[in-house]
């Protein structure tokens, strides 16, 4: 049973990061090859412009902290605290659609488009299948939270709080590599 379970669980997490890594690739090669550096920056006016860290560094710290909140409630059943679980996947999803709505506030910020160069293509892809991603793991959350208020899990039985909780913290991962890649790195160079 735990072989199955592995392996579904890297089928299911395999084509995410595959789409990741190629969009970082392809980035990186376009910057290296026009620019001849590696600072990921937006050409915009003729300026390089790291973008902002106004809502997208608050952003990311709400995303750990309801990847935090997942685990906690998380923890609580397997401990057999029913309600404990309710509570975090309550505050992971309450914080997942705070993350979603900034990072929409975000896009509306930009001043480059999405076909505005290949960085400005690749912003909006990578973001927005990272952004895709969170609403899969914030239906997730609200299905194992039906589950959940229907005395579904328990101390021995939570396989789906579980793997929900694996999809959510591998989201949050991606972000955390998103978030340096785009928004930090320019800044060291």
């Amino acid at each position: 049973m735990t072989s199955q379970i592995d392996a579904a669980q890297i089928w299911l997490l395999s084509p995410e990061l595959s789409v990741v890594l190629l969009s970082f690739l392809v980035l990186g090669l376009d910057l290296v090859t026009r620019r001849k550096t590696l600072v990921w920056a937006v050409a915009f006016f003729g300026l390089l412009v790291p973008l902002a860290l106004t809502l997208s560094l608050p952003n990311t710290i709400i995303l750990i902290l309801s990847s935090i909140a997942y685990a906690w409630g998380e923890r609580g059943i397997r401990a057999g605290d029913r309600a404990r679980l309710r509570l975090g996947l309550a505050i992971a999803f309450i914080l997942g659609l705070i993350f979603i709505i900034i990072q929409g506030i975000e896009w509306s910020n930009q001043p480059f488009g999405a076909r505005d160069g290949a960085f400005g293509s690749l912003f909006y892809t990578i973001t927005g299948f990272h952004g895709a991603h969170v609403v899969v793991g914030l239906l997730m959350n609200i299905l194992v939270q039906i589950w959940a208020a229907r005395g579904t899990f328990t101390r021995e039985s939570h396989l789906a709080v579980t793997n929900a909780g694996m999809y959510w913290h591998f989201v949050d991962v991606v972000w955390l590599f998103v978030f340096a890649s785009l928004y930090v790195s320019p800044r060291l160079g």
